[in-house]
């Protein structure tokens, strides 16, 4: 019997997973593309013969998903299986709409074919939406469980942009690796963080040889804490699931893919930024959470700001940069630059859109509704320098840098700036440190 031809719909990350678990080395079906979507420049590439395995001698080809009815009838492909995150459910059946159209099934495909197993304790960190809060979180667990002298090892959801061969397992355990890797700015302001705080930090393409190695890190290694991406639900079987959710988005959590069943899934949930949401959001997002899981614990949190320079916004019209993926298919319009900026008293939040440059023009053209807001996209050099170009440009006094990195150390700003960083607050009980008590017992 022939093998199944499949199409991977994908952004580079849950793509590549689902082939190197479910696919790879299974002579059932026969892959004979990727697409690719939401993320610039990651199409027109090959997963390599290295990563692809024995059945594929020559790689495997990744096209724009521009191109998928045609690949799909040129290559008379029996299924097609979308793979990426934070996405409409209206959307994803659009594209199930045309796949069908064309001819081939649709697939989406569960956490019990492609969820891989630890030798460590698992704490997963996932969220209903793009800026939802996961890496504030997960910062405030590795704290709190790193305070109790455990040995934390944190493996981020890929985000594979650059030579996928050299990117197979990343090892970050200092600021000097970001650079002799060739971070982009998306992987820095994730790696970063945790770097900062001390512990070891891992990526790259293929997880069950990021897991392994992780687990015997140098260092020592008593949990693995998943640090997820975008809404995607983990890559490893979690002891414990914990799910941020944003009231700033009431409802989204039941209606994008993945985040419902990443909501599903969880064993806390984290009502995040209830200090800048309204009273009925909130309450829509408590009920929606009751409704869909009464079993999770649930954590009130408030997202605390804090700003180095108060005097670089004060009186002064400013320049805001946030982070770019929770502007662009994040979709958020308000983030902690935003808040800081009116917070602190600016006399002007500046529209950056009329000084904007190369890439990052398309970038607006693209996702229109971002609004005053300068997303810090960095997926490679040239929206780097695309980014430094354009708050040269803007006409502002200041900037408000509201990046998990800082930016200055990365791009050159010549105007007067100041960073502004974020946290994770628990309000009452249950806290933190109550969900981690019985946990920690465990494993200790």
């Amino acid at each position: 019997m022939s093998p199944r031809k499949i199409i991977i719909i994908g952004a580079a990350g849950r793509d590549f997973h689902n082939f190197n678990t479910f696919y790879r080395g299974n002579t059932a079906y026969k892959v004979v593309a990727f697409t690719a979507a939401q993320i610039p420049d990651i199409a027109n590439r090959k997963y390599p013969a290295s990563l692809a395995g024995n059945f594929y001698p020559e790689g495997i080809p990744i096209h724009a998903q521009d191109d998928l009815e045609k690949l799909i009838k040129e290559n008379d492909v029996d299924e097609c299986v979308f793979s990426y995150s934070d996405v409409p459910y209206s959307s994803v059946m659009g594209v199930g709409a045309q796949v069908n159209a064309a001819g081939a099934d649709f697939t989406l495909l569960g956490h019990k074919g492609t969820m891989l197993r630890s030798t460590k304790p698992v704490i997963a960190v996932g969220a209903v939406r793009t800026g939802c809060g996961k890496s504030q979180t997960s910062r405030r667990i590795a704290d709190a469980l790193m305070a109790q002298g455990l040995r934390v090892i944190a493996v981020r959801h890929p985000m594979p942009y650059g030579d996928l061969e050299a990117q197979k397992v990343q090892r970050f355990a200092s600021i000097d690796d970001l650079s002799k890797q060739k971070c982009t700015i998306e992987e820095m302001e994730e790696y970063e963080p945790h770097i900062a705080r001390g512990n070891v930090i891992y990526a790259g393409v293929d997880y069950e040889a990021i897991l392994r190695t992780a687990e015997n890190d140098p260092k020592g290694c008593d949990v693995i804490l998943w640090d997820g991406g975008n809404n995607d639900f983990p890559f490893y079987h979690p002891d414990l699931m914990v799910t941020v959710v944003d009231p700033h988005r009431p409802g989204h959590e039941l209606s994008y893919y993945p985040g419902e069943i990443t909501l599903r899934l969880a064993d806390v949930v984290v009502i995040n930024k209830i200090d800048s949401a309204d009273f009925d959001n909130i309450q829509t997002v408590r009920n929606n959470v009751e409704k869909v899981n009464p079993r999770a614990a649930v954590v009130d949190a408030a997202s605390t700001i804090t700003v180095d320079n108060p005097g670089v916004i004060r009186g002064k019209r400013v320049l805001v940069i946030e982070d770019g993926p929770t502007l662009t298919h994040g979709e958020m319009k308000i983030g902690a630059g935003i808040v800081a900026a009116r917070r602190f008293g600016a006399a002007e939040i500046i529209d950056p859109r009329s000084f904007v440059v190369g890439k990052l023009a398309e970038t607006y053209r693209i996702y229109p509704n971002i609004g005053k807001l300068l997303p810090a996209m960095g997926y490679g050099e040239q929206q780097m320098k695309d980014l430094s170009a354009t708050i040269e440009r803007a006409d502002c006094d200041s900037v408000v840098i509201a990046t998990p990195i800082d930016l200055g150390r990365v791009i050159k700003i010549n105007k007067p700036s100041t960073r502004v960083e974020y946290s994770l607050q628990e309000i009452g009980h249950p806290n933190m440190d109550d969900i981690l008590k019985d946990f920690i017992k465990k494993i200790k």
